[in-house]
């Protein structure tokens, strides 16, 4: 019998839709190596041989319907490839489906339903016509409420996205909240989000920086305080000072517009992963052979 485990790791090694690699496995007693095999005969996988190229390039975008919002990260292996019209519309056919799904993972996004097989098919198949890797990386599905705006901001033609939630403002204010975030890099909302492991490693950092100047361990205790306060203000959105009047944080700007920030994604193509080693020339030589 083919495991869930075997299709997940075929489904992996070829980018192959889940049906195509249990039909592979089954075909092929579950021998990995001979399905592989199978599905390039079949062409089903003529991504494969693609599948160990690094994709740390790409767009990410936003979709906004009523009151929902996707946004999501889509990889290729080269800028050059990011702007071409077969890969950008793929990008708006997988925003679009998701904004009518209720998925929670990639795997419940690669097995939505198109017109023409899947959301995985579909990558699959514009990574053998565009002859480099892609990938759906991330993505996130916001609802909100009609008391509720979302305020979204793209950069650089997509390398970053921000969608913020904001309560009680305009769009405007929700706008300049986003704005703020691709500019800043802020890495959570609020001090409550910061992970209390996060806070514990910059606290020793910190005491053993104020010990290694000499200060008593009292007095770096104290000092301790003080510094995680302006770490807050880095890390945090809402605490950082407002880009547009550097004399009142996020957090202020928006309550005296009669609001709060709820809630905060931010995608930056490519953060986290490994970047391609390569110059724009064997870039293009690569395109064309």
């Amino acid at each position: 019998m083919i495991s869930a485990k075997q299709v997940s790791e075929l489904r992996a090694l070829t980018g192959a839709g889940m049906m195509d690699c249990k039909q592979a496995l089954s075909a092929t007693n579950g021998d990995m190596d001979a399905a592989v095999d199978w599905l390039r005969e079949k062409g089903i996988a003529k991504s494969a041989k693609k599948s160990s190229r690094i994709a740390a390039e790409g767009l990410a975008n936003i979709y906004v319907e009523g009151n929902t919002a996707v946004i999501l990260e889509v990889n290729s292996e080269t800028d050059f490839v990011s702007k071409n019209e077969e890969f950008t519309s793929m990008i708006d056919e997988i925003g679009t489906a998701l904004l009518k799904s209720d998925a929670k993972t990639l795997e419940d996004a690669l097995a939505i339903n198109l017109k023409e097989g899947t959301v995985n098919d579909l990558i699959v198949a514009k990574t053998a016509k565009i002859g480099e890797k892609l990938s759906l990386r991330r993505f996130e599905i916001i609802n909100k409420k009609d008391n509720e705006v979302f305020g979204t901001y793209l950069h650089m033609g997509g390398k970053i996205a921000v969608i913020v939630k904001v309560e009680g403002a305009d769009e405007n204010v929700a706008k300049d909240v986003a704005m703020q975030a691709a500019a800043m890099k802020p890495q959570y909302l609020d001090e409550a989000s910061v992970p209390s492991d996060v806070i514990e490693h910059e606290s020793e950092v910190i005491k053993a920086q104020a010990m290694e100047e000499g200060k008593p361990a009292d007095i770096a205790e104290k000092m301790v305080t003080g510094r995680i306060k302006k770490f807050y203000k880095e890390i945090c959105l809402v605490d950082q000072p407002f880009i547009k009047d550097g004399d009142i944080d996020v957090k202020t700007y928006v309550k005296n517009n009669g609001g709060s920030v709820l809630s905060m994604t931010r995608y930056e193509v490519g953060e986290g992963m490994q970047k391609r080693e390569e110059n724009f020339a064997e870039e293009v030589m690569n395109q064309i052979k």
